[in-house]
C-alpha cells in the first residue's frame, strides 16, 4: 500500500535548531546564538511561563472545546465579538480551518512568492490549485494593491503578508482596502498580520467590522514568545460565526497553550520591551550592516549578501545561526532575527567581519 499522489507538494523547511547545528559541528550548543527563526529574543512572557508551570498537574484534562476565556479575552483586545475569534494550533492550524470552510476541490488561492510556503501546501492538501503573484527585488518589494490585482484571476483566497516575510514590508490600509473592492464578492481576502505587533501601521482589523471577505491571521509566537505552544488565531466576519465549530478539530489548542496565551496577553511588559528591543535592533543593523538591506518593520531584516549560503555558513561557523534565504528564491540574500542587544551587536560584527574578508 502507498499514500496518494504527493509529487505536487513540497516539504515544509524551518530553520536548523541550536542543537541541529551544534551537534553537526561537533559543538557546545553555548556557543550559539540563533538569530534565524524570527523567535522572541526574551524568550516567553514570563506570565506565561508562571502560568504553564502552575498549570502543568491538569494536562491530563482536555481544554474547554470552544476555548471560550480567550477568545473573549482576544474579542475584547481587538473590538470583535468572541463568535469572531477562530483559535488553532498555531497560524497554520488557522490557514487550514480557513481552507477548510472556504475551499472546494478545484479551487484556486493566490500567494506571495516569496512568502510562507504553508498558504500552499495546505491550499494543495485541501485539493486547491495555487497561483502566486511575484514579490521582487527589482522595486524594493513593494507591496501593492495593482501588484495583487495584475496576478488575480478569480481565485478563492488572496494570501496578503503585512509585514510580509521575508522582505520586512508592509501593505498600506487603503491597498488591502482597494484589494478587497477591485476582488469578486466570494474571495476572502486573508491578511497575514503574524509580525503586526512589531509595525506602528493600523491593522487590517479594522476592515473586519465594515466587510464580509475579510479574516486577519495573528499568532503567540512571535512578540508574545510561545512559538512552541502552537498557539495562533484568526478574526474573522460575524457571518462566520457557526463555520468555527463545524472546521475545528478536537481541542486543538491545547490546555497549557490557552493559559499560556491568556497570561501572555495582559503582560505588557515583556510586548513592550519585545517590540522595543526590535526596533532597535532593526535601526541599528540597517545602520552598521555594511551591505544593502531592505525596511522592515518585522522582528527581523533582509540583507542582500551575494552569495548567501556560503556567508550564512560563515556565520554558523562563527556561532551565530542566521537563514540562508536561497530556498525562498532568494539566492543572494540572508535574513537575520532581531536579537538582543549584545546579540545584535555581535551578528553584526561578525557579519561585517565576514564581508570585508
Amino acid at each position: 500500500m502507498r499514500p496518494r499522489n504527493l509529487s505536487d507538494h513540497i516539504e515544509y523547511r524551518a530553520g536548523h535548531s541550536i542543537e541541529e547545528v551544534a551537534r553537526e559541528l561537533g559543538r557546545d550548543p553555548e556557543e550559539f546564538v540563533k538569530l534565524a527563526s524570527n523567535e522572541n529574543m526574551f524568550g516567553p512572557s514570563p506570565a506565561a511561563a508562571k502560568t504553564i508551570e502552575e498549570s502543568a498537574e491538569d494536562a491530563h484534562h482536555y481544554p474547554t472545546a470552544d476555548h471560550q476565556d480567550l477568545r473573549e479575552a482576544l474579542a475584547k483586545r481587538w473590538d470583535v465579538t468572541s463568535e469572531q475569534v477562530w483559535l488553532a494550533n498555531g497560524g497554520d492550524g488557522v490557514i487550514d480551518y480557513l481552507h477548510r470552510a472556504i475551499l472546494e476541490p478545484g479551487d484556486e488561492v493566490l500567494v506571495p512568492t516569496p512568502g510562507f510556503s504553508y498558504y500552499g501546501m495546505s491550499a494543495r492538501y485541501h485539493h486547491a490549485e495555487v497561483a502566486e503573484y511575484d514579490i521582487t527585488t527589482m522595486d524594493g518589494f513593494a507591496l501593492t494593491a495593482e501588484r495583487v490585482l495584475e496576478a488575480y484571476s478569480g481565485e478563492r483566497i488572496i494570501y496578503i503578508t503585512s509585514p510580509h516575510n521575508p522582505s520586512g514590508g508592509r501593505f498600506a490600509l487603503k491597498d488591502v482596502k482597494k484589494i478587497a473592492a477591485e476582488t469578486e464578492d466570494e474571495t476572502l481576502i486573508a491578511v497575514d498580520e503574524a509580525y503586526g505587533e512589531f509595525t506602528d501601521a493600523p491593522s487590517a482589523v479594522d476592515i473586519v467590522h465594515d466587510r464580509t471577505d475579510i479574516a486577519v491571521l495573528h499568532t503567540f509566537s512571535k512578540a508574545y514568545g510561545l512559538a512552541g505552544l502552537r498557539l495562533g488565531y484568526a478574526l474573522v466576519p460575524t457571518e462566520w460565526a457557526d463555520a468555527y465549530a463545524r472546521v475545528n478539530t478536537p481541542f486543538a489548542a491545547s490546555l497549557l497553550a490557552c493559559r499560556a496565551g491568556l497570561a501572555a496577553l495582559d503582560d505588557n511588559t515583556h510586548v513592550e520591551q519585545t517590540i522595543e528591543t526590535a526596533r532597535w535592533s532593526r535601526e541599528y543593523m540597517t545602520e552598521f550592516i555594511e551591505a544593502p538591506t531592505y525596511e522592515s518593520h518585522g522582528n527581523f531584516l533582509l540583507v542582500e549578501v551575494g552569495e548567501a549560503s556560503a556567508i550564512a555558513e560563515s556565520m554558523r561557523e562563527r556561532g551565530v545561526i542566521i537563514r540562508d534565504c536561497s530556498s525562498l528564491g532568494l539566492p543572494e540574500c540572508v535574513r537575520i532575527t532581531c536579537g538582543t542587544k549584545d546579540e545584535t551587536k555581535y551578528a553584526v560584527r561578525t557579519l561585517n567581519e565576514i564581508l570585508s574578508s
